[in-house]
């Protein structure tokens, strides 16, 4: 494998300096499949274009982001190009993309599950599936539970929902020579091996277990047959811990370092975002369904930073000669980590060792590892390969 970044203001330059950079990495070998992830504020085709100069026909996914990260170096948003080769050999490489995810997002999970599935051509004994995907057009959990319809348990699901720079216009995901909205790609990556997808946040329960009594799509309404407002202003105003100046403010809506606990039925917990806007509505970015069970939760910048140095271990735990981490972290976090964002690939590229890592900062993340849920917020999740 090969990766590489550039900051050059031209877009198409931009493209070829960080492809070719990578591409001398691969020592003579061809690449099976390549990763852009790039700023909005490139001429994105023209940047495409520049990268397939280099690499030609292989088969080409990416998304624009809010900042990325390889190899320990942080690239803040709005900056530049990351470009990662994968040799084909060992894996088999099957990319696939379907459009108007927005319309009926239950079906378009489970075409493009199909779509890469076929294009890997013929059954391995192992599998994972790559997702990149435009999340502010659809429900992410509704089109990881399509694609699960077509993968069933045994394979599990990574990746994450392409950023804009955090100017929230519009976020694009590539495939080819294409830059496309309202759209979503995958790579079925096909293994003789086991390939194992983890997740970690490093947030903790502040509440006992309670249950969402009622909900309108993004609304919270009730929690235990209370206006759920007022449930979880009560929790932020007696969490003195959580309320540290770094957090006033982070984010537009997001004004503490609170968030939902989903507790799933195996035990593991999925981080749901979580706001009060102006109106005093209290809302979450992924809904949440009616009658779950779920805990308010909130994190310091250590317990962030630890849980994902934790992750590497876990992803590279059992995973035999592992080249590349493929990692997908929520910009939520580096506004969480504030003035400590660049400190998280730092770290995690320092506990991987010999191993690359690389990946890009999203707005969600998928991580399905058991059951059908597997999408989150605030999260870091991870395929080593």
């Amino acid at each position: 494998m090969g990766s590489a970044s550039s900051s050059l203001d031209d877009a198409a330059a931009a493209g070829a300096e960080a492809a070719n950079a990578a591409y001398a990495q691969l020592a003579g070998a061809q690449p099976g499949l390549v990763i852009v992830y790039a700023s909005i504020r490139y001429d994105l085709p023209a940047l495409l274009a520049g990268v397939r100069g280099v690499t030609g026909e292989a088969p080409l996914i990416g998304a624009s982001t809010s900042g990325q990260f390889s190899d320990g170096g942080y690239l803040p948003p709005d900056t530049g190009v990351s470009v990662l080769m994968l040799a084909a050999s060992p894996y088999r490489f099957g990319a696939a993309m379907v459009d108007g995810i927005g319309a009926d997002t239950l079906d378009a999970g489970r075409e493009l599950a199909r779509r890469a599935m076929a294009a890997v051509g013929g059954d391995t004994p192992y599998s994972a599936l790559l997702v990149l995907a435009d999340g502010m057009s659809a429900d992410m959990q509704s089109l990881l539970t399509g694609m699960y319809r077509v993968t069933g348990a045994r394979v599990p699901v990574v990746g994450g929902a392409a950023g804009d720079d955090r100017t929230f216009s519009g976020t694009k995901v590539f495939f080819g020579d294409r830059v496309m909205q309202d759209a979503a790609v995958a790579v079925w990556i096909g293994s003789d091996h086991p390939l194992r997808v983890v997740s970690g946040h490093g947030w903790q329960p502040r509440t006992l277990p309670m249950l969402v009594t009622r909900v309108n799509g993004m609304i919270v309404e009730e929690i235990d047959g209370r206006p759920a407002t007022e449930v979880f202003s009560e929790t932020v105003a007696k969490d003195t811990q959580a309320r540290s100046e770094y957090f006033e403010g982070a984010w537009e809506g997001w004004h503490t370092g609170h968030s939902f606990s989903l507790i799933e039925p195996d035990g593991t917990q999925l981080i749901r975002g979580a706001f009060v806007d102006q109106n005093g509505v209290l809302s979450t970015f992924v809904p949440l369904p009616e009658y779950c069970a779920v805990q308010i939760v909130s994190a310091d910048r250590e317990a962030l930073l630890q849980a994902s140095e934790e992750l590497v271990g876990d992803a590279l735990r059992e995973t035999i000669d592992p080249a590349v981490l493929l990692m997908f972290s929520c910009i939520a976090r580096t506004d969480l980590l504030d003035t400590r964002a660049a400190e998280e690939p730092a770290r995690v590229h320092k506990a991987a060792g010999p191993v690359s890592t690389f990946g890009f900062y999203t707005y969600g993340e998928f991580g399905r590892s058991t059951g059908v849920a597997g999408y989150h917020n605030a999260t870091i999740t991870a395929l080593a390969l």
